[in-house]
């Protein structure tokens, strides 16, 4: 994008279907259409020989036109900010900008230069008008916000045109020798095209008919030269808008001196009437339009090189930043030199017409300085230079606005940057101490300051007042005892800093696409950042401050409890791989090939060295730390030292972390003594708090469908797999077609997601509950099926529902393709008997391949293998006992493939659960089966006791939904009065209402979710109470 420097030549050709006839003087014409009489008269009026020669017909095209209103407007900008009217300003501004864009297909050959000067110019006068205080407290409120709205408003427009004005600051005006080329190229084009011409004539004379009324027009020819220039005055008006650099005043002092000088032309251009007006002329431009704008273009030249260096000067005695160098880097640089700054540059924060990129750019250059000059400020430089650092910090956190807005990456790094450099300070001198700077500090520092600013006792004439400042300081600091020289005081928290970069960084993993390799790279900055919070909570420990330690070891806990160690020991290599040989797309390609092997001599003109140092590995003898007592140990110092909200997240991540090891026992009494199913729903735990209640819950569930506890599994998966899995885990947010949820609660509920990496793969989730509903189900099935009166007892009410839906469908796949499907597959061949082919299916699943840990998967598949076979044999004995009156051991172990010992052991347990009504025969190894058939009083007690148990559970739960009490009350009766805690949520007095409670857990929106378990709906997923045997 460059400044234009001839006319358009095709917008004006484009241009003639949008002419504007304007009448002049007294007559005129109308504007004639196609036929009438309005048609025919309009040659005929033309031609008249006796027609006024004051009616002067004035033809603009539509460059003309937009040329012209560029200038009103910017005539009037240029007026109003002489006055300091900075809303006509502003209103003029917006209009200009409108124009422009409007304008575009006609300034295609660049940008105007007239309007980039007037950028320029704005907005160095803005920029001088906002560092004039004086001048700027007294305009007008309305002044003062139109002023900044055009700081605003410039800085945002002003963007696309940063390189065209750099070039034009440079060189304001065009070179002579592009200029005459310009010209000649319009005279040229305007010979070349009718349109051009007429619209050149036209422009011609409407420019001298201000000076026709004044001058006396009695000539009856045009001469030659006459019609040259008029020509010329046609190339003049069409370079004014591709090329002009003036101003609005430059432009009408030009037009008012062509006018004057033209004024005998007027006299040969009114004698041409009728066609004579339309005809092509093809007169040259002369040589002598080329040398006068050359001239005057100098004359501008030097002016706005002129006007430029006054604005550079102003600016300086303004005093406004300069972001060549902030400080001089010299050896008289002192640290009350330092501090003096620091505070000037902190000063302007927050304030109006602000730049916060600026200061922070200032107090990045301010910590180079310092840290550049450490040596020379003396071994108590810290005391300069982790106040600087702590501003910088907060000047970083300053830039994001909104509360969806996150740190860019290279932002967050330089912060963690900083945090680390003065987390190095504190330990390379373990005796520092930082003290937070309060208002009582900072008002007994002001009356130190007055009070030493009244004592002029032993003041020296000839000391600067640096000097002085640094002089007092030190004789301040040799007042001090031991423990105030190493005590730094500091605006702000580093503890609280630490937890808003761990925010930032959570952030930025939720809006960046977890498909993407820019989320991968992301990641490496988790383990900088776990690594920094260890280190400033060591401090933290060191000067025996627990609660912010506390802090900090949780967020540590709340990285790395979510970790496999099969997972964490490969993250650990690879950062030990990347601290060694750095990032691997850095290595040559012949390392990281499988064939790499290291040569000893190479010829280094010939041969890359970095391919022959063999693939880099990892020491075998790498020790990799142990997890499990790292946060065990971190837990613990959370339980002793941190708030409630802390100890239960504490708590919740410890079991989570035991559970996800396959320690299943220890995790159930861990959860049983810690008793949060009782405590989960008080106003300690809040919706962020219950979402990690529910991912406990159900990596509990896992652990134990891993070791083969199908009963447990079931019991800990069956609520929260009930409905809405992905918003009780935080996994996704839910975009119903009929959702209720108002804006707010959908940005509230897409702030509590869960970084991808964290998340719980859902088909295996959904794989492990069906597989245990599965094997609980089928046999309950099979022996209600069996029974001919009572009640059916319902396990899983999911499980029913899509069963029944898999056998009403028509077509089904012979083979499988969800996780549903196979499972639905599987235990309708479980029903039949084929406990190989219900195996099989459950076997050939691809989600165990995503269980962590070495041989999980094989060792899933042969505990489903087993569990299938003994579901299997209850199933057979439940559906066929009836039709035996014995059966042979050893022909049921043939059948499922099972010990003898196995078998036995079921059936025993089925019998002294009277769930089989046999007797076992050992001498002959057969199991006698008795049938006992109820009577028809016993069956009619049977269906009457169930129909008064669901009558009495329908009465009870439209009790518990008017009054807001629970059926289980251990759980649900003993929580506190619930009240509006802002984010959402509304807790009613008294016990949680079935109806809208929390829902399953946690509603993340805000909003209550329904549960459809037994037992109504409400409150957070309640654990299942275990017995210990």
């Amino acid at each position: 994008e460059g400044f234009s420097s001839d006319s358009d030549d095709s917008s004006d050709d484009s241009s003639h279907s949008s002419e504007d006839v304007a009448p002049q003087g007294g007559g005129g014409y109308a504007k004639g259409g196609r036929g009438g009489a309005g048609a025919t008269s309009q040659w005929a009026e033309l031609s008249d020989d006796s027609a006024s020669e004051d009616d002067v017909r004035v033809v603009k095209s539509a460059k003309d036109r937009a040329s012209e209103q560029l200038q009103n407007h910017i005539s009037a900008i240029r007026n109003a900010s002489k006055i300091s009217d900075w809303s006509k300003v502003q209103s003029e501004f917006d209009a200009l900008v409108r124009l422009v864009d409007k304008s575009k297909t006609l300034t295609a050959g660049g940008t105007p230069r007239f309007y980039v000067r007037l950028l320029c110019d704005l907005e160095d006068k803005v920029r001088l008008a906002l560092a004039d205080k004086a001048s700027f407290k007294k305009l007008s409120a309305t002044n003062g916000r139109a002023l900044n709205r055009m700081k605003l408003t410039l800085h945002k427009h002003n963007k696309p045109y940063e390189s065209v004005m750099e070039q034009y600051r440079a060189n304001p005006v065009v070179s002579s020798s592009s200029e005459s080329e310009s010209v000649k190229k319009g005279a040229e084009d305007s010979d070349d095209s009718d349109s051009e011409s007429d619209s050149g004539y036209s422009s011609s004379s409407s420019s001298s008919t201000s000076s026709s009324d004044d001058s006396s027009s009695d000539s009856g020819k045009v001469s030659p030269k006459k019609k040259t220039k008029a020509v010329k005055d046609e190339d003049d008006d069409s370079e004014n808008w591709g090329s002009s650099s003036e101003g609005s005043e430059d432009s009408s002092s030009s037009s008012s001196s062509s006018s004057s000088s033209d004024d005998e032309d007027e006299e040969g251009v009114s004698q041409l009437k009728g066609r004579a007006k339309w005809l092509k002329r093809t007169d040259a431009v002369v040589e002598e339009k080329a040398s006068k704008n050359k001239e005057e273009r100098g004359k501008v030249r030097a002016e706005a090189k002129a006007a430029a260096a006054d604005a550079a000067r102003l600016v300086a005695e303004a005093g406004l930043p300069s972001t060549k160098s902030l400080l001089p880097e010299d050896e008289s640089l002192t640290q009350a030199l330092l501090e003096k700054k620091c505070k000037e540059i902190v000063s302007s924060r927050g304030r109006r017409a602000t730049d916060t990129k600026q200061i922070l750019r200032q107090l990045e250059a301010l910590c180079k300085l310092t840290r550049a000059n450490r040596r020379t400020l003396g071994p108590d430089s810290a005391r300069v230079e982790i106040p600087i650092l702590m501003h910088t910090v907060t000047a970083q956190f300053d830039l994001q606005r909104g509360i969806d807005d996150f740190m860019e990456t290279a932002v967050w790094k330089s912060c963690h940057g900083y945090l680390s450099r003065i987390a190095d300070i504190l330990e390379q001198d373990p005796e520092l101490r930082l003290y937070a700077f309060t208002a009582e500090d900072a008002a007994d520092e002001l009356l130190t300051n007055a009070s030493t600013t009244t004592d002029n006792n032993n003041v020296d004439p000839d000391e600067t007042e640096n000097e002085r400042a640094e002089r007092l300081r030190i004789e301040a600091l040799q007042n001090m005892s031991k423990e105030e020289r190493k005590t730094i005081r500091v605006i702000g928290s580093l503890s609280s800093f630490m937890i808003r970069l761990e925010e930032e960084y959570v952030k930025s993993l939720q809006q960046t696409s977890p498909h993407s390799a820019e989320y991968v790279v992301r990641l490496r900055d988790e383990g900088n950042l776990v690594e920094l919070l260890k280190r400033v909570r060591l401090y933290y420990v060191r000067v025996a401050e627990n609660a912010e330690a506390a802090q900090l070891a949780q967020l540590e806990v709340e990285h790395i409890y979510y970790r496999h160690d099969f997972i964490a020991k490969a993250v650990d290599r690879a950062s030990k791989f990347d601290q060694t040989f750095g990032v691997v797309s850095m290595l040559h390609p012949a390392c990281i090939s499988s064939s790499a092997t290291q040569m000893k001599k190479f010829d280094a003109t010939k041969i890359h060295p970095g391919s022959c140092g063999g693939k880099p590995q990892i020491a075998e003898d790498f020790v990799q730390p142990d997890t499990e007592q790292r946060i065990t140990g971190l837990c613990t110092f959370v339980y002793q030292h941190g708030s409630d909200r802390s100890r239960t997240r504490a708590m919740l991540c410890h079991i989570f972390f035991i559970a996800l090891h396959d320690k299943f026992l220890e995790a159930r009494d861990l959860l049983l003594m810690s008793k949060l199913q009782d405590t989960i729903g008080n106003a300690v735990a809040d919706v962020p708090t219950m979402i990690l209640f529910n991912r406990m819950m159900v990596t509990l569930g896992l652990s134990a469908f891993r070791q083969g506890r199908i009963n447990d599994a079931h019991q800990c998966l069956a609520d929260i797999c009930s409905g809405r899995v992905r918003e009780l885990l935080a996994q996704g947010v839910s975009m119903g077609r009929f959702s209720d949820k108002s804006t707010e609660q959908e940005k509230m509920e897409k702030r509590r997601q869960i970084p991808y990496h964290q998340h719980i793969n859902l088909d295996l989730l959904e794989a492990a509950h069906l597989i245990s509903a599965m094997l609980l189900e089928v046999p309950n099935m099979a022996s209600a099926a069996g029974k001919a009166g009572g009640r059916r007892r319902i396990i899983s009410r999911t499980f029913r529902r899509n069963f029944d839906h898999y056998e009403r469908q028509v077509f089904t796949s012979a083979m499988p393709e969800q996780t549903r499907d196979f499972v639905m597959c599987a235990a309708k061949n479980l029903m039949k008997g084929d406990w190989k082919k219900c195996s099989q299916l459950l076997v050939s699943m691809d989600v165990w391949q995503l269980v962590p840990g070495d041989d999980a998967a094989s060792k899933i598949k042969q505990m489903i293998v087993e569990r299938t076979k003994l579901e299997g044999l209850r199933t057979y004995l439940f559906a066929y006992s009836t039709h035996y009156d014995s059966l042979s051991l050893t022909q049921l172990c043939n059948m499922f493939e099972m010990e003898k010992n196995e078998v036995h052991c079921v059936i025993s347990k089925m019998i002294i659960n009277q769930e089989l009504h046999a007797s076992l025969d050992q001498p002959t190894g057969s199991i006698v089966l008795r049938k006992v058939e109820p009577s028809q009083l016993q069956t009619l007690a049977l269906q009457f006791s169930e129909k008064a148990a669901a009558l009495l559970e329908a009465n009870e739960r439209l009790l518990d939904a008017r009054s807001g009490k629970s059926k289980e009350g251990d759980w649900k009766t003993k929580q506190v009065g619930w009240h509006d805690r802002g984010d959402g949520q509304r807790r009613q007095g008294g016990d949680v209402r079935r109806g809208r409670g929390l829902g399953r857990g946690v509603g993340r929106s805000g909003r209550s979710l329904e549960g459809r378990g037994r037992g109504g709906r409400g409150g957070a997923r309640r654990p299942t109470t275990y017995r210990k045997v």
